[in-house]
């Protein structure tokens, strides 16, 4: 029987047996078939046929089961054609029977019944309800047995079990007329789980878990979802498909050749429901980590050398993005040398066994013989490898906790120091699990971006891009190297670099599967939760019955915004306002910068869209350098009508204790187990001479004038400047005023070869 259709639906719309039977009776008549049809519908400019259209259509009769009437009601309907138009071309054209084709039928099923997949113990409902002449009747089948007591339009099973999974089809009849519905799958999974998911969305409920195999063994993967319509699964292997594995289980059988020498692969199941929902689940073999730990530092307010302006975007961006990584992240601006080997000790206390260790930086820097060194705020000028933190010298102690991945990004300068010449003695182990991502290659300069606003460098502005790609960490990075080479403003100037020993596909995205270490992990969510805990928003009530709301937001784990917003004012106050003022001296913070009416004014340029509107906002930056308690005074200012112009004042003092990184006390003398014991080396200027540059090493730092061509679509870059050292000038052309405040690293006339063979030579390795 065919469906009814009203005058506007459109005729691409139409379901199947309606459009086979109406192209079977213009198919079969040659003076009222389809291209009299064709014809009649070129000749209205509603619905435009052309003769070339006709002759695709004529085409169709070549090929096996070929219909030249379903590919011209096709055309019809991509040119928008109603069942209104379609009529009317009928009568035009005379056929009869197809326009019987077109009416009511006496039976119509309007609601179809629809697969589904629940958990077992839970209530299933299919529906199927048809409109007709006379009275509907219905009856249930599961396959081809009738289901007693079954005459509803709804079947319900309460509770469904495991032995009502099956095929389920409904017959309706209206006097002699009958129709079936189409089938519904029910897919019953046996879960012991007390959540509850949404009526119809897609939920994982069943995990693939990892699994250790030998060569030979079967290897059997089972992903399990709930949701209706049922969900439909596809295997993948390493990101590529597997043909025909598309079933809730995957079950190889002795095929060796799945795996490499480890027993190492990666397996996906792609779970979809209709065409608008996906999920994802993993399973690894080998590749779980049992935490994931992240520190981020951008160091851009230096004292004694040119400021930055990039790596406080890049933080904040990369931040978020790790988050959505399941990393515990901590993110921290212009920290001095003490502040950062604390920093570290705190990321290094949250690693064990197993976990994805984390580290970016961005800043100035310099590569002494192949070890990088990150240079904090407060270092002098010129600054040597007492002054700073050797990245090699973290890898190490990152080593000793037996961590499952190593990553260093390091956004930073990797030119030689030459008032540096100390050769490093670190003894590093031999472990597959490094990766070095290097923003420029060595011996050369890292760029940031210049322009009015904040903006990403170089290196974040592509690497953002890809993070979040399911992919080896190290496959990644090779994409971000491609995506930077295509970068006009610094192509030929700054190229991506990648140092790697990982052997695994270990990627960002692999799952967190604490394991053994589970207690272990969980202590360290609670450390790591001790240093991001926000102070709650409060409600201030004052004398005069004013009310004001006080909020907190963090930008960054060192970096607290408080905004302030009156939410009760009394009927004869004229003017009310409040403020926060008398902070702890330790955070330098500049009046002029608080109690602004937008967040851009006080230097909230990236959090701002999320905070609320209509307040008073204070930037709280270095919080780590906070050493008692935040306690600060809340101000009400207000006059009233019936008062003179004087306004009136009231205090309350809020105590807000250590908020965020200000709990861990960085602000402290370098602690007994700091990075700092492998930092120093023999020879370094802390435990040799000083000595100071001679005349022969003063160069001349001008601004890089790279203009962008268009191709990157950043058309409003003017200009790049190195991010690791940029004098400044008062004149186009001239020396630095004294030699002592020389920008450094520079470049020398060393022989770097031979520099490298010397180190390679002292280098000693130990074996795992």
């Amino acid at each position: 029987m065919s469906d009814s259709v009203d005058r506007s639906t459109k005729i691409n719309l139409l379901k199947e047996p309606l459009v086979k039977k109406l192209c079977d009776v213009l198919d079969k008549s040659s003076s009222k078939g389809w291209r009299k049809l064709g014809e009649i519908v070129g000749n209205d400019r509603r619905v435009k046929v052309s003769s070339d259209d006709m002759e695709m259509c004529s085409l169709k009769v070549l090929q096996l089961e070929g219909s030249p009437s379903r590919m011209l009601l096709r055309l019809m309907g991509e040119r928008g054609c109603t069942m209104g138009h379609l009529s009317d071309y009928l009568h035009t054209l005379g056929n009869s029977e197809a326009l019987n084709c077109l009416k009511s039928s006496a039976l119509q099923i309007v609601i179809q019944p629809q697969s589904v997949a629940l958990i077992s113990g839970h209530n299933l409902r299919l529906s199927c309800h048809a409109v007709g002449k006379s009275p509907v009747q219905y009856q249930w089948f599961k396959a081809k047995e009738e289901i007693s007591n079954s005459f509803s339009p709804d079947l319900v099973i309460s509770p469904v079990h495991l032995k009502d999974a099956g095929f389920y089809i409904c017959r309706v009849n209206c006097g002699d007329t009958f129709e079936f519905s189409q089938w519904a799958q029910v897919d019953v999974l046996n879960v012991n789980t007390s959540s509850s998911y949404g009526k119809g969305r897609l939920k994982v409920v069943i995990q693939p878990q990892p699994q250790r195999l030998h060569g030979g063994e079967t290897l059997q993967l089972e992903c399990g979802a709930v949701g209706r319509p049922i969900p439909r699964y596809q295997w993948h292997r390493n990101g590529v498909p597997i043909l025909n594995a598309t079933k809730r289980k995957l079950v190889v059988r002795r095929r060796c050749y799945w795996f490499n020498n480890s027993a190492q692969s990666f397996m996906t199941a792609c779970v979809t429901v209709g065409m608008s929902h996906y999920s994802r689940a993993k399973a690894s073999l080998m590749f779980v980590s049992t935490d994931k730990v992240a520190l981020l530092i951008g160091n851009l307010s230096y004292q004694n050398h040119p400021k930055l302006k990039a790596p406080m975007v890049d933080v904040y961006d990369l931040t978020n993005l790790l988050r959505q990584l399941n990393f515990k992240v901590v993110s921290l601006l212009d920290l001095t040398e003490s502040e950062m080997r604390n920093a570290v000790d705190e990321f290094l206390s949250l690693l064990h066994k197993g976990v994805y260790g984390l580290l970016y930086y961005a800043g100035h820097g310099y590569e002494n013989y192949g070890n990088s060194f990150m240079v904090p705020v407060d270092a002098p000028n010129p600054y040597r490898s007492a002054n700073c933190l050797c990245v090699q010298s973290i890898l190490k102690l990152m080593q000793e906790k037996e961590t499952g991945l190593n990553v260093f990004l390091l956004d930073m300068c990797r030119k030689r120091n030459i008032h540096d010449d100390s050769a490093p003695n670190i003894i590093l182990r031999v472990t597959a699990n490094i990766v070095f991502g290097y923003a420029t290659c060595q011996d050369a300069e890292a760029f940031e971006l210049s322009s009015s606003g904040f903006t990403n460098g170089v290196f974040v502005k592509f690497l953002k891009k890809r993070l979040l790609d399911d992919e080896k960490i190290t496959v990644v990075l090779d994409r971000v190297a491609e995506d930077m080479g295509q970068f006009d403003a610094t192509k030929g100037k700054q190229a991506l670099e990648i140092r790697s020993s990982l052997s695994e596909r270990r990627a960002l995205t692999d799952p967190i599967l604490p394991g053994d270490s589970a207690d272990l992990a969980q202590v360290h969510s609670r450390q790591w939760a001790k240093a991001h805990k926000l102070p709650e928003s409060m409600c201030l009530d004052f004398d005069c019955g004013a009310q004001i709301k006080l909020g907190f937001a963090a930008e960054f784990s060192n970096v607290l915004v408080i905004y302030t917003r009156i939410v009760k004012k009394p009927e004869d106050m004229s003017f009310c306002q409040a403020h926060v003022t008398d902070f702890s001296q330790d955070l330098d913070v500049d009046p002029k910068e608080m109690n602004r009416e937008t967040p851009e004014e006080t230097g909230i340029y990236l959090l701002s869209s999320s905070l609320p509107q209509h307040c008073l906002y204070t930037r709280l930056s270095s919080l780590q350098k906070l050493r008692e308690e935040l306690v600060f005074t809340v101000c009400l200012q207000g006059t009233f009508i019936a008062m003179d112009d004087d306004p009136i004042h009231w205090t309350k003092s809020v105590n807000i204790g250590k908020p965020l990184i200000a709990r861990l006390d960085l602000h402290q003398a370098v602690r007994r187990n700091s990075c700092l014991q492998t930092c120093l080396m023999p020879h370094s200027p802390s435990v040799s001479p000083c000595h100071s540059p001679g005349p022969e090493h003063h160069q001349l730092h001008l601004h890089h004038q790279v203009h962008d061509l268009g191709g990157s679509g950043e058309s409003c870059y003017d200009n790049v400047s190195h991010s690791c050292y940029e004098a400044q000038f008062n004149s186009a052309v001239g020396l630095s005023s004294s030699p002592g405040r020389l920008s450094i690293p520079i470049e020398t006339t060393d022989d770097i070869n031979e520099l490298q063979t010397v180190f390679i030579n002292s280098l000693q390795l130990q074996q795992q």
